[in-house]
């Protein structure tokens, strides 16, 4: 892993709407505030849809693009990436790092610690 990817700012938990936000802009590579209402079934208003875009850019999550009249908000980092951060910032409250690690690991599935295994082989090299 490069310095870089360490130092990266860390991750915020989402509320409800804004990870439902998130997830449109992640599948479909961006979005507008009308894009956005149009997709989610609850229907929120131009200005809830407008705040959570100010709050998710606040949180370094999304980029606002001028398309025309309209502004496009893409994603800063894939759900991947946001999702390694929250984990990461889990670690990082636990007084016992090491121990935090291992328990994760002790309860993942096989296959995900296949991987993982398979992963770490691969990285030696």
């Amino acid at each position: 892993m490069s310095e870089e990817r360490q130092t990266e700012m860390p991750a915020e938990r989402l509320g409800p709407l804004e990870q439902q936000v998130m997830d449109l802009l992640w599948d479909h590579s961006g979005h507008t505030v009308r894009e956005v209402m149009d997709q989610l079934p609850s229907r929120p208003a131009y200005t809830t849809i407008a705040t959570v875009m100010g709050n998710l850019e606040r949180k370094a999550l999304v980029t606002p693009t001028r398309e025309g009249r309209s502004v496009r908000y893409l994603p800063q980092r894939t759900r991947e990436e946001h999702t390694a951060g929250l984990m990461r910032q889990a670690l990082g409250v636990s007084r016992d790092r090491t121990a935090s690690i291992l328990h994760f690991v002790d309860t993942m599935p096989e296959d995900e610690r296949d991987l993982l295994r398979t992963y770490l082989e691969n990285s030696q090299d």
